[in-house]
């Protein structure tokens, strides 16, 4: 029962953050999961309980998704997924989440150092490749905990997106690779009784986290929108570390 109500709790803090957001529910909710679980079964959890309330949220962002670049993220992102999943299952992933952590929170501490100081961000060209360099890392490591929507949330802010565009790309993307990560999970044996009856228990505190998430996003000016965007990086990257 103890275990229920701190889960419950977590997925309520990360459901809030995801709907500011519209990423980092499962960034959040390791950071604060893996020192009560096991890897093996927080990332069937957060997985199944990032697609619920990611689900529930894509009516906000419907009329903003950027239909060919999302297919791109898409298309690029799936091969990433089964090579993912083999390393949870087989190799000691720490490394690879590490070295992804390091990379956000370097950074998003560089980005919030600049607005700190007054200086206007520094912008990068993208284009079709390099979503797809972003997009098949992307999957990799949705592959391995879901943590899809880190390295496509620190590319909108490179590029300068504002808020609506930003999440008209993370939330349609997080529910279609975590939607595809789910049956890579169950062939891995990971959807356990346990597991199942965890994300269960916590589905009401998911809801009502994404709901005050929602209501707080829609209230956000841009400025607001992306301070909240670089210090979700930097927590999610301290989360990958830790």
């Amino acid at each position: 029962m103890t275990e229920a109500l701190i889960l419950s709790a977590a997925c309520f803090v990360a459901a809030f953050c995801a709907g500011m957001a519209g990423f980092a529910f499962v960034l959040v909710g390791a950071g604060l999961l893996l020192h009560l679980l096991p890897p093996a079964t927080t990332a069937p959890v957060l997985v199944m309980g990032s697609f619920l309330v990611q689900s529930l949220a894509l009516r906000a962002v419907w009329r903003h998704v950027d239909w060919p670049r999302l297919r791109r993220f898409v298309l690029f992102a799936v091969p990433g997924l089964p090579l993912g999943v083999w390393l949870l299952a087989t190799v000691p992933a720490r490394p690879m989440t590490a070295g992804v952590g390091a990379l956000l929170v370097v950074y998003s501490a560089w980005m919030l150092a600049r607005i700190g100081l007054r200086l206007p961000a520094p912008r990068v060209a993208g284009g079709p490749a390099a979503d797809a360099g972003v997009a098949l890392a992307s999957g990799v490591l949705g592959g391995i905990g879901g943590y899809v929507g880190a390295l496509p949330g620190m590319w909108a802010d490179l590029q300068g997106w504002d808020k609506e565009a930003t999440r008209g790309l993370l939330q349609p993307f997080i529910v279609a690779m975590q939607a595809l990560t789910l049956p890579f999970l169950a062939l891995g044996g990971f959807f356990t009784r346990e597991a199942l009856w965890l994300t269960a228990a916590a589905l009401p505190a998911m809801v009502a986290g994404m709901l005050l998430g929602l209501a707080a996003f829609h209230r956000l000016p841009q400025g607001g929108f992306r301070l909240v965007l670089l210090a979700l990086l930097l927590l999610s990257g301290l989360s990958l570390l830790v």
